[in-house]
């Protein structure tokens, strides 16, 4: 081994040694839709005061963390996202409507005194209940529906120190007993002890205790003398009160007042069976994909495959390292989007193995210099694949939410483990394994000695792709006018994300009939949801479709269903707001539309502008055959898509770019006995092109297969979410495949008739006479 190669030993060792330490050292955080419990945004809304900043947004933060402690939940999760909202995570819970009342209300907390029960005293006429006048006089009702004109508040929430629920030692009723900080013990004082300057019975010997603009309570003051006031720093609120409002009330006094009001824009529930069966099928179809990989490598690369297995162990290890070393959290697009990644982290071995057979067959240098040839060759198309793959993860980082960014994350730790896998831990396995005399001995054993059938029978055959160009993107143009018509006539099933409005997901006990889908949306249709969707899935789900409804109509839903389903139980209810949907949508054609853009830009620095442009006009040909495929079928076109999208433009960019460093390697200009004319020139670009498509379908159709596997065990065993994720990548593999030799080459070569260009050649170096000089004259 060379010194090179010592050191690459170093790295791997020392990589892998942390990682594993890491895994075992560490837990995955997972996220709700895989460990169960409610997720809710809240929105921070502006008031005439005060704008909903960043600085804020933490303020409403740290008051929520205090509520959010009080109901009991083991390790909730607040944060800011953005400027202005919040993102609440509450694993465990899956009854959303006990955490949106006490997390969304404002708990705006003052005390007023009460300056009498006649409105009419108010100045200005039409004057509305609850708005004040110009000496901050305002009209309401007591707790019991009784007129009250109130004054200015005396104090706020912020003069709180402590509040809590309990029975009142002589009515035996449930009352909240509120102790004031020191300056609100002043207040306080001050407060009752104007009162108590009336009479008891009068009006004025009250004060009211008003939450966001609602009187809870308007006690007349006891045992206080005029101008004296209470004393102790304590007060009870008393009313109507049950335990649970009681121990609300308190939990909301004591958590203090948001610095803004929010508003829930989204809400998602999960039930935690739906998180262990995704679990459970990923690992099933990342276990067996990872088999049949495995084999299918192994077949076809000997004993180099069966190296870059292990290099794919290694890789999975380095992998789940990284995620819980960051301290991410792992979603079902996630968990999907590292399956995944396993079958594409096998791309850069097979580049490198299909270079080495070629300088092991076709020139006849010994194993080990074919593997190191092998890896010095591929590294380009290996650099600007990944690259490429990168940019669909960072702007599904940068653009995305929720768990397709956390399906951008995954993503992006695979494509860097990958590399790191095979440019590092699979070379240093390969060269050790063909530096072994036993080996040297035995050349028919590395894989690298003899090219493959397939590669046989295209040298033997030679067929003129190119030549058919105008063909191949006739049949590409004839594919996507049909995936549009699809879009155009039954148009897109948007999913809850870009609409707005509800989903609740129900898991039966022998699988949803139609019978059962009538029963529910006939007694849905009596409950008042006549607009109510209900549908069947494939795995024998029953879903129903709403709009805009509140938790409480949700759990009519719920209600509703239990009654006509006898033992069905919720799997997930997902809420969007119709701002939120418009949000998401909008930023998912962005995403798409950034993503051809960028992609195009690095491909023409990287080659030339007309490799630029046909490679993102085959993307854009492949995500329309994607989309209007899930048209056709009816399909959800939800988050998830968007995710496997973004996944399709990586892939097909991906094969692209393989074919287009070839044809960079191979277009050197016309042969020298070329008539020096423009016919030649272009004849030897599309020869070029030709040539390497011929020399690149090996590694596309391996590279294809091992994916497969994947994406097919995905697909027979992943449920409804990763069934229809699978089927959408299943689609773009088979279509960018396609694509990348019969679309973007072929336009490549016709963009070049159009708009010629010169090929880059390599810098030569000037050879002198051993006198000269080198001097310029």
């Amino acid at each position: 081994m060379t010194k090179n190669a010592w050191w690459r030993l170093l790295v791997a060792v020392t990589i892998m040694t942390g990682a594993v330490l890491l895994s075992l050292s560490a837990t995955p955080r997972l996220g709700l839709d895989l460990s169960g419990g409610t997720q809710i945004t809240l929105q921070a809304l502006d008031t005439p005061t005060m704008e909903a900043d960043a600085e804020a947004t933490d303020r409403a933060v740290e008051v929520l963390r205090g509520r959010v402690d009080a109901l009991g939940v083991a390790e909730p999760t607040l944060v800011r996202s953005g400027e202005n909202r919040i993102l609440i995570e509450l694993p465990g819970l899956e009854d959303p409507r006990e955490a949106a009342e006490v997390i969304g209300k404002t708990a705006q907390l003052t005390f007023h005194p009460v300056l009498g029960t006649d409105p009419s005293v108010l100045e200005g006429p039409g004057r509305k209940s609850g708005e004040p006048d110009e000496k901050g006089r305002f009209a309401t009702v007591d707790e019991d529906g009784a007129p009250l004109v109130l004054g200015k508040a005396q104090l706020e929430g912020d003069d709180v120190s402590d509040a809590v629920a309990g029975l009142d030692q002589t009515s035996t009723q449930w009352v909240v007993d509120v102790d004031f900080a020191k300056s609100g013990n002043r207040k306080w004082s001050a407060l009752t002890g104007d009162a108590a300057c009336f009479n008891l019975g009068d009006p004025q010997r009250r004060v009211a205790i008003v939450l966001d603009d609602e009187v809870i309570s308007s006690p007349q003051v006891q045992d206080a003398a005029c101008n004296v006031g209470m004393s102790g720093g304590r007060t009870q609120i008393s009313g109507n009160f049950t335990e649970a409002s009681a121990s609300e009330l308190a939990l909301l006094i004591k958590g203090g007042a948001l610095p803004l009001p929010v508003e829930i824009i989204s809400q998602q529930v999960v039930g935690p069976t739906l998180g262990d069966e995704a679990i459970d099928a990923s690992t099933k179809a990342g276990i067996i994909g990872l088999i049949l990989t495995g084999l299918f490598i192994t077949f076809a690369y000997r004993l180099a495959g069966f190296l870059a297995v292990l290099a794919l162990g290694c890789y999975a290890v380095i992998s789940y390292a990284v995620l819980v070393g960051l301290g991410a959290t792992l979603t079902l697009p996630g968990l999907a989007g590292f399956v995944l990644a396993i079958g594409m982290a096998i791309d850069a071995n097979v580049l490198v193995f299909e270079r080495a057979k070629e300088e092991g067959a076709e020139i006849g240098v010994p194993p080990e210099r074919a593997v190191t040839v092998g890896f010095s060759k591929a590294w380009s198309a290996i650099l600007d694949s990944n690259v490429t793959t990168l940019l669909a993860g960072g702007l599904l980082f940068f653009l995305a939410t929720g768990p397709v960014r956390g399906f951008g994350v995954t993503l992006t730790i695979g494509v860097l483990a990958s590399m790191v896998s095979a440019m590092v831990i699979s070379r240093v396995l390969v060269e050790f394994a063909t530096s072994r005399k036993a080996v040297r001995r035995r050349p028919r054993l590395t894989g690298f000695s003899s090219i493959g059938p397939v590669q046989r029978l295209l040298n033997r055959k030679n067929p003129d792709i190119m030549g058919r160009s105008k063909l191949w993107l006739a049949l590409s143009s004839a594919v996507v006018s049909v995936a549009a018509v699809g879009i155009f006539v039954n148009g897109l099933n948007l999913g809850v994300e870009f609409t707005g409005g509800r989903v609740v997901d129900f898991t039966t006990v022998s699988g949803a009939t139609d019978r059962d889908v009538n029963d529910v949306r006939a007694a849905l249709g009596r409950a008042g949801f006549d607009d109510a969707v209900v549908q069947n899935s494939a795995d024998g789900d029953l879903i129903v479709k709403v709009g805009q409804v509140d938790n409480e109509e949700a759990q009519r839903i719920r209600d509703v269903v239990a009654e006509e389903v006898p033992g069905s139980r919720l799997e997930s209810d997902s809420f969007i707001g119709p701002s939120l949907g418009d949000e998401l949508r909008t930023k998912a054609l962005i995403a798409l539309g950034i993503a051809l853009f960028a992609q195009m830009l690095y491909l023409a620095a990287r080659f030339r502008w007309v490799f630029g442009a046909s490679a993102a006009m085959a993307m854009l040909h492949d995500v329309t055959i994607v989309v209007g495929t899930f048209a056709w079928l009816g399909k959800p076109v939800d988050g998830v898509f968007l995710a496997a999208t973004l996944t399709v433009i990586g892939l097909s960019v991906n094969d692209t770019v393989v074919v287009f460093d070839r044809v960079r390697e191979r277009w050197q200009g016309p042969p020298a006995d070329a008539e020096p004319t423009t016919e030649g020139r272009r004849g030897a670009f599309a020869t070029a092109c030709n040539e390497a498509v011929l020399a690149t379908v090996p590694r596309t159709v391996n590279t294809g297969l091992g994916t497969m596997f994947i994406l097919g065990a995905l697909f027979v065993l992943g449920g409804d979410s990763l069934t229809d994720f699978a089927l959408a990548l299943l689609i773009g593999l088979v279509v960018g495949t396609y694509s990348s030799v019969f679309t973007a080459t072929p336009l490549a070569v016709m963009m070049d008739r159009r708009w010629p260009v010169l090929p880059r050649l390599p810098k030569q170096k000037v050879a002198r006479a051993e006198t000269d000089s080198g001097a310029v004259v």
